[in-house]
């Protein structure tokens, strides 16, 4: 009796390690990013930009999915205003950003929004916990009558 229950909780945790796994692994999508980004949009017409920052800032939240999040840049101020994973980036003008090729892409983010109002930047960039970049697409959505524009990005 000992060892069938031994053997099923070994199974057990096993088999939470590998589905735990692999929902952490799961990849957000280019659709995803574009829905999102327009859902948080939507929700500062709806409750205001400081509610929907307060939303965003959350790592529980509706904007953090899969392996990206949300995050908000003021266009005027060419500063962060909400960042769920690296909330230190908050306030910082981040316009002088390279990555590897010498591409700066927040600046791109800006002219985008600016400009056409949505799309997407590709970069360089390194994933979460990696020192060597790899391609990363950002989607940048401008929020209408507001300086400030939704992002949400996925690696390649």
């Amino acid at each position: 009796m000992k060892k069938t229950s031994i053997m099923v909780t070994l199974i057990s945790l096993f088999m939470f390690c590998v589905i735990g796994t692999a929902i952490a692994t799961e990849k957000a999508t280019q659709e995803e990013c574009m829905a999102k980004c327009k859902e948080a949009a939507d929700m500062v017409k709806e409750k205001g930009l400081d509610a929907t920052l307060a939303v965003i800032m959350d790592k529980a939240g509706p904007f953090v999915w899969k392996d990206t999040y949300i995050f908000c840049i003021d266009i005027e101020k060419k500063a962060n205003v909400a960042h769920p994973i690296k909330p230190k980036l908050i306030g910082k003008n981040l316009m002088h950003v390279k990555d590897v090729n010498g591409k700066l892409f927040f600046a791109e983010f800006i002219n985008l929004a600016k400009g056409q109002g949505a799309g997407w930047v590709e970069y360089m960039w390194p994933k979460l916990g990696e020192k060597k970049p790899s391609t990363k697409a950002t989607y940048v959505y401008k929020v209408p009558g507001e300086s400030v524009f939704m992002a949400a990005g996925i690696y390649k």
